[in-house]
């Protein structure tokens, strides 16, 4: 059984009355990709900037290793590489000078990690950090969060700017870390980043956490989707119980839990002009938890 790395305590945040999360729980195993997934407001940076201490908690706690952790604490600091969703640097220094800046916080030698990394993401130290573009400037935040070879990686949308190669390059360096058996946070609210690279997936909602499960096991989720045609569609809808997603004339579409072969067998009583069943994908899987 892999041990525990990361765990938060009945997370609490308010912003004034303003709720940013609430009694949010939750535990990271050694060496797992753990998607931290929900829309823009759900609550995922709040969550991510009370764990690193950036902002002050109303209540609960953050244990890493299963030991409290505060903004004092530099042994653990050392443990964790953090991207937040919006790099702000020293915007009259280069690349170069900005890289050397964070090699002189590390007593271990890093440079030769920096060097692989800037080449693998193919990032230019020449230039200086107020002319990079959105995309170069998240390679160099990748860059920093990565380059002390952390046990712990807290990534807040760390591909919003990175064209789709250096994507693949991204989640190439993320699948290197976790057969390391390095732990990464990875908020994020593109779910196909989630089925390429998680092992398990969190799902936010107004502060809360309201699933977490294995990815695997979300995306095999006994969720389809029927859409019938038939002149006895009222009859068919009462009988069924079923959760509406759309209805146009003699047509209706809905989100169906029965094994395919029940389904038929109830449906079997009725005059169906025409069928279809769909399997639902993760897309589908997040936006019903967020009806």
């Amino acid at each position: 059984m892999r041990k525990n790395i990361l765990e938060i305590q009945n997370l609490t945040k308010y912003y004034g009355k303003i709720k940013g999360v609430e009694n949010l729980s939750l535990k990271l195993e050694e060496g797992e990709i753990f998607g931290f997934i929900g829309p823009n407001g759900a609550g995922k940076s709040t969550t991510i900037r009370s764990i690193m201490n950036l902002i002050n908690k109303t209540s609960g706690k953050v244990l890493i290793e299963n030991r409290k952790f505060d903004k004092n604490d530099v042994e653990i600091k050392e443990k964790i590489g953090y991207l937040p969703s919006e790099i702000y640097l020293y915007d009259d220094l280069t690349v170069k000078e900005m890289l050397d800046y964070h090699e002189s916080f590390y007593k271990k030698d890093i440079h030769k990690r920096r060097v692989e990394l800037v080449k693998r993401l193919e990032l230019d130290e020449k230039k200086k950090i107020e002319d990079l573009s959105l995309g170069n400037l998240k390679k160099l935040g990748i860059i920093l969060a990565l380059a002390h070879e952390p046990k712990i990686l807290i990534l807040d949308e760390p591909t919003s700017g990175l064209d789709p190669i250096m994507q693949n390059v991204f989640y190439g360096l993320l699948k290197e870390e976790k057969a390391k058996g390095n732990t990464i946070f990875y908020s994020t609210h593109i779910l196909n980043e989630v089925s390429k690279i998680c092992d398990r997936v969190g799902i936010i909602k107004d502060g809360g956490l309201i699933k977490v499960e294995k990815v695997e096991d979300l995306s095999k989720k006994a969720l389809t989707f029927v859409t019938i045609t038939s002149e006895e569609l009222k009859e068919i809808i009462q009988d069924l119980k079923v959760n509406i997603i759309s209805e146009d004339g003699n047509t209706v579409k809905f989100g169906n839990h029965l094994p395919h072969d029940e389904l038929i067998k109830k449906l079997s009583k009725y005059k169906i002009d025409r069928i279809l069943i769909e399997e639902a994908t993760l897309e589908d899987i997040f936006l019903h938890y967020y009806k």
